[in-house]
């Protein structure tokens, strides 16, 4: 059985890192047979990508030009967070500019009417989630940012799933334990694809209040596990202490030792990350 690849690409700001990340993985396959992706983008503020607090519309641009060639329907998603209207941050971020520009459809899922209840078998926290019948039906592509997290250690591919639940006040979840319910959330709604925005990353306070890292960096992979792991070691952070992660790995979501990193490689753009 072949080892699970994630690429690690450096780069300047552009969509050329993000196709050449994308190139180096077998997204095509990850994706057959879907007929609409929704790129799920992180909006846990209107502060724009420069502060590395939320997903560059250059990243998203990219993938939507890649998933256009399968082809299929693209959406771009995000929900409303505790204290953040994911509308207000999509045009505070440019990504709005960037869908209408690229003719895409941003949803904001808190509005969505149709909602689905899907069961978790074996659960960790949740014994069901309800998601909007869009998400349920979709094959999802987690656009995350490379950030330390406050409660979690870092917020990645998996931690970006935790926004597909339409809920505002989020503050519920955390209560059941966040790593547990990120990985219910992983079990029923895995990505597809995972694309690390690590342009510019974001150390210290994160996931709002952190200090931006220039990096300059694209991670992705097919494995969310994987690629997670990987991007917690370019942060030079070891995975085995993200509980999501190491759980993920436990729980066979994902590869977290037996990786193929192909492109620049961790090593080329390690940096230590302050937590």
């Amino acid at each position: 059985m072949s080892l699970p690849k994630v690429a690690v690409v450096k780069g300047a700001r552009g969509l050329e890192p993000v196709y050449r990340a994308l190139d180096l993985i077998d997204y095509r396959s990850a994706l057959r047979g879907c007929d609409r992706v929704l790129v799920k983008v992180n909006f846990i503020t209107t502060k724009n990508w420069e502060t590395g607090a939320t997903t560059d519309p250059m990243v998203v641009e990219a993938i939507i030009n890649r998933l256009r060639d399968i082809p299929v329907e693209v959406l771009v998603v995000e929900s409303d967070a505790t204290t953040t209207n994911a509308d207000k941050a999509c045009v505070a971020s440019g990504m709005r500019d960037m869908c209408d520009r690229v003719g895409v459809r941003f949803v904001n899922l808190r509005h969505e009417g149709d909602m689905v209840d899907i069961p978790i078998e074996n659960p960790m926290a949740l014994k069901s989630i309800r998601v909007p019948r869009v998400v349920a039906e979709s094959a999802i592509v987690s656009a995350a940012k490379l950030k330390t997290h406050m409660q979690t250690g870092v917020t990645l591919g998996m931690k970006n799933m935790f926004g597909l639940l339409p809920d505002k006040f989020k503050g519920k979840f955390h209560m059941l334990g966040i790593d547990k319910v990120i990985l219910d959330i992983n079990t029923v709604l895995r990505p597809r694809l995972t694309v690390i925005d690590g342009f510019v990353g974001m150390e210290g306070r994160g996931p709002v209040h952190g200090a931006p890292v220039k990096m300059d960096t694209i991670i992705a992979g097919t494995d969310v596990v994987a690629t997670d792991a990987t991007a917690s070691r370019v942060m030079g952070i070891d995975p085995q202490t993200i509980e999501h992660i190491k759980r993920g790995h436990e729980r066979g979501l994902g590869e977290m030792y037996d990786v193929e990193v192909v492109g620049e490689g961790i090593d080329a753009t390690k940096r230590i990350f302050a937590r």
